[in-house]
């Protein structure tokens, strides 16, 4: 992990096209801007991981639809 010290105003490049400032710092909290091209997801990582537990839920099959396919599967063909 690189660790960097930027002040209000100052900025991170990252690669070519991602620029990250930092805006404004009141205690522990700070603002950053980001400026990124719009192909270039940017998520909280909070979000990013809910996002990716959702994807992963909406991808996985439930127990009836197992069910269904495996029976559709073992269905004898009445074209015979």
């Amino acid at each position: 992990m690189l660790v960097l010290t930027r002040r209000a105003g100052e900025s991170v490049m990252i690669g070519n096209d991602v620029t990250i400032t930092v805006l404004e710092a009141r205690g522990e909290v700070i603002r950053l801007g980001i400026q990124a091209p719009r192909d270039v997801q940017v998520h909280r990582e909070e979000v990013f991981r809910e996002l990716q537990s959702a994807n992963r839920q909406a991808a996985s099959p439930t127990d009836d639809a197992v069910k269904a396919v495996t029976e559709l599967l073992q269905t004898p063909d009445d074209s015979g």
